[in-house]
């Protein structure tokens, strides 16, 4: 549990541990963003209305994961990780009915985009060569949105210190 505590930059640098291949990183660049919709396609059920708004259950994991991001003291890495988790949850909830218009229910194509997603992950662990780092710490799901998005804001020239700390204790990528 005490993980789950730690700063942004302590819980990214661990979770990069884990992802040192390229390929694997590149796989988790789209993996993590499918499980996360896929999630978040799966909680556009029920609704409820509140304020003249819908209210689903993925609305609430957003929130709540917001407010851990928001706290984990990296403002930017925190912000525009619940910025994309709210994108990706705003699609979900434009995809879950397209689901039905071509047949499928909102379930099954949360569970199909899921599947996907996770053997994406694992191709990239198999050319990594390590298990995933939710294996090892539960608290692991929650960095790999993190995680990816700390990739794309250093891929940016963001995150210079965090991305420093990261080829220092852990090494660089290959």
């Amino acid at each position: 549990m005490s993980t789950l505590f730690r700063s942004a930059d302590v819980l990214v640098v661990l979770y990069a541990s884990y992802h040192r291949d390229r390929r694997n990183i590149a796989t988790h660049l789209v993996g993590v963003p499918l499980i996360f919709m896929a999630i978040s396609i799966l909680l556009t059920q029920p609704e409820w209305v509140l304020a003249h708004r819908a209210i689903t259950p993925a609305w609430w994991l957003w929130g709540l994961t917001s407010l851990w991001y928001l706290t984990r003291g990296n403002f930017l890495l925190g912000l525009t990780t619940t910025v994309v988790n709210g994108a990706l949850i705003a699609l979900a909830h434009v995809l879950a009915p397209l689901a039905v218009q071509v047949g499928l229910q909102g379930w099954q194509l949360g569970l199909a985009v899921f599947v996907i997603g996770w053997i994406i992950q694992f191709i990239g662990h198999y050319w990594e060569g390590r298990k995933p780092a939710f294996v090892d710490d539960i608290v692991g799901l929650l960095v790999g949105p993190m995680f990816v998005v700390a990739e794309l804001l250093m891929s940016a020239g963001l995150l210079r210190d965090l991305q420093a700390q990261i080829t220092r204790e852990v090494g660089p990528v290959h």
